[in-house]
């Protein structure tokens, strides 16, 4: 049995074992361990890999357009100034992990990811994108490739667009529809105006001819996607991407729809699972939860 399956049972368990009544917090996220006892735990060990290279600060500053944000303080969890934020060190830990990751393999165009809607998976990108732009000279874009349901720009409280739709269809250029606001070093590319053609457009190509014209000016380069079970969005970006970042949701993911996003991805590389939504009371026992890594079997 994999690992991966492991943790969905997991969450399915704690589903049917919840208590009618209980509030979930959404700010409580517990990442995956890599599948390794002897990892290094200093961050230095873990997050010193190379920063990008062929990156040209000026031009990017100079061509991108600088937005006023209005952040929701309810869900981005980095832009105050309360360093311990419920949910700050867990989203620290993931960075960590993610780090260590790419020290064994190719890791910089992260596809974020959930079975269904509404389970956390547009929280969980921005976030990340937020702690790993507080290292000292990391440099993070942040896509909103979910041209369904776009959630991120409300997070942000950035323009709705232009973005990702009007690069897709030939409308824009790369620099024109990426936003820089007050947090430094963090990029962002809204959705744009959605239509009805998200799959036609996602398929295009051009969303490749994007990422090879950022992916070297950016660290890390993060997208959330659509839900993976209702629509194929998902699938098609995760071709052009280098490791899929799964969310499931405390007492709500059923095991079916969550076996059955993980079945999107047969042959992809799903670098971990997040659980999200969990209730202070289980969220003491769940620090050991389970992980994926380079030698998991994904398909069991």
């Amino acid at each position: 049995m994999s690992r991966i399956h492991e943790a969905l049972k997991k969450a399915e368990q704690e589903r049917t074992m919840s208590h009618p009544g209980v509030v979930e917090t959404t700010s409580s996220v517990l990442e995956a361990p890599p599948d390794n006892t002897s990892v290094r735990t200093t961050a230095t060990a873990m997050e010193g890999a190379a920063p990008a290279t062929g990156m040209n600060p000026g031009s990017l500053l100079a061509r991108s357009r600088e937005t006023r944000w209005t952040p929701d303080p309810n869900t981005m969890l980095f832009f105050g100034n309360d360093e311990h934020a419920s949910g700050t060190e867990e989203f620290r830990t993931l960075r960590s992990r993610l780090y260590h990751l790419r020290e064994q393999q190719p890791l910089s165009k992260l596809l974020v990811t959930s079975a269904l809607p509404k389970e956390g998976k547009s929280f969980t990108a921005a976030n990340l994108a937020q702690v790993i732009v507080r290292q000292h000279g990391r440099r993070v874009l942040l896509i909103d490739a979910d041209l369904r349901n776009p959630q991120l720009h409300n997070m942000l409280g950035a323009d709705p667009g232009p973005g990702v739709c009007e690069y897709l269809r030939g409308e824009a250029d790369e620099y024109s529809i990426m936003q820089r606001g007050s947090m430094e070093n963090l990029f962002f590319i809204p959705a744009g105006r959605v239509g009805s053609d998200a799959s036609e457009l996602l398929s295009n190509g051009r969303m490749k001819s994007l990422f090879s014209r950022l992916e070297p000016l950016f660290d890390w380069i993060i997208l959330d996607s659509a839900p993976a079970v209702p629509v194929s969005d998902a699938a098609i970006l995760s071709k052009d991407c280098d490791g899929i970042l799964l969310v499931v949701r405390s007492n709500s993911t059923p095991m079916d729809a969550a076996k059955r996003a993980r079945a999107e991805f047969s042959g992809r590389h799903i670098v971990g699972v997040v659980l999200n939504g969990i209730t202070p009371e289980l969220s003491p026992y769940m620090q050991y939860y389970y992980s994926a890594d380079t030698k998991l079997e994904v398909n069991n």
